[in-house]
């Protein structure tokens, strides 16, 4: 009973079958292909920005490190939350491709930042002049590493203070997926409508074999990207294979049902923490649960094999209660699901 993250799944047959198609014949290299062609179309139409540039990189840290570079320079400040992907789990990649950009960190609930200590962050940035920095971008995460998704309205007030700044924003959508499945809204909603500049659209998390989409919703956000991308490795002369990936969960809706399947299998497990005495550090609103276990729910649930990791919360410190982390993929076995279910509900 493996639940420890949605990346130690499969990948979904469908894009097992894209690359299988995509592997006969020749094809134009390095992104000029057909394959690639569509898929950046796909990606466009699902978030009804027919506009905006679509590139694929291999992994989640590629992407949102390239983005980093890409809106902030070497002398800016990007503001992001303590819990931040970025922060916390891409070993300096945002840094070391920007060349010096600075991480600032703010705190907040669940895993969100408020407009309010944004605003009061940025203001202080401002403050410090030359010394502290230029304030250039901030990064939300959406699902957040806490599991909760941020609302349209919720990102549009953050966009609002980013912008009024003269700050760029960018989403960070490992788990967009699950975001927006939860939220059963138009993904363009909570991304372009909403203020988003530029998204990184995961797949690794939800189906695929490692491919994520960078969309930069205006097109001169763009301007040398692709310079950016090749020197960092992530240009790949047989493109197509990132791109088949893609283009298999943008068709027929797939992104959305993997990630709603996902979320729903959560679900149960949220319920039985709470059947069983235990109790949720955050509501479950993505394919995550963060919750707080009792000590013989924890014990058990190790003897039976159940995978996962514990996740420090000082919201139950000083008790003797176990706050861990499960997450849910598509294709995380409904037995399995049932069978811990049963253990935490004890």
């Amino acid at each position: 009973m493996n639940f420890a993250s949605d990346n130690v799944h499969a990948a979904h047959p469908a894009v097992i079958e894209a690359l299988v198609r995509a592997n006969s014949g020749a094809a134009k290299s390095y992104g000029a292909d057909h394959i690639t062609a569509e898929a950046q179309e796909a990606i466009r139409d699902l978030l009804e920005a027919p506009e905006a540039e679509v590139r694929f990189v291999a992994t989640g840290t590629a992407a949102n490190a390239l983005v980093c570079a890409q809106l902030s320079p070497p002398y800016g400040r990007i503001y992001c939350h303590d819990d931040a992907h970025i922060q916390t789990s891409e070993c300096g990649a945002p840094e070391f491709f920007s060349h010096g950009a600075k991480l600032v960190t703010l705190p907040g609930t669940g895993g969100k930042l408020t407009p309010q200590i944004l605003s009061r962050a940025i203001a202080e940035g401002a403050d410090e002049g030359l010394n502290g920095g230029m304030n250039a971008m901030v990064s939300i995460t959406n699902a957040t590493e806490w599991g909760t998704v941020y609302t349209p309205d919720q990102v549009a007030e953050l966009a609002r203070v980013a912008h009024e700044a003269g700050l760029t924003l960018h989403m960070d959508g490992a788990r967009f997926s699950n975001a927006v499945a939860h939220l059963d809204c138009s993904p363009a909603d909570v991304t372009w409508r909403a203020g988003i500049d530029a998204l990184c659209f995961g797949g690794t998390k939800n189906g695929a074999m490692g491919a994520e989409a960078v969309v930069f919703f205006d097109p001169a956000r763009a301007a040398g990207f692709d310079y950016r991308r090749k020197q960092a490795g992530h240009v790949f002369s047989k493109n197509r294979f990132l791109a088949a990936q893609m283009l298999a969960l943008a068709t027929d809706g797939l992104w959305r049902n993997l990630a709603a399947q996902a979320n729903a299998k959560a679900q149960v497990l949220g319920q039985a923490v709470q059947a069983g005495g235990g109790r949720l550090l955050q509501p479950v609103q993505s394919n995550g649960v963060f919750a707080a276990i009792r000590p013989e729910t924890h014990k058990r649930a190790q003897s039976a094999g159940a995978y996962y990791y514990p996740w420090p919360d000082p919201s139950v410190e000083g008790t003797d209660l176990i706050p861990i982390r499960l997450v849910c993929a598509w294709d995380t076995p409904d037995d399995e699901v049932q069978a811990l279910s049963a253990i935490l509900t004890g």
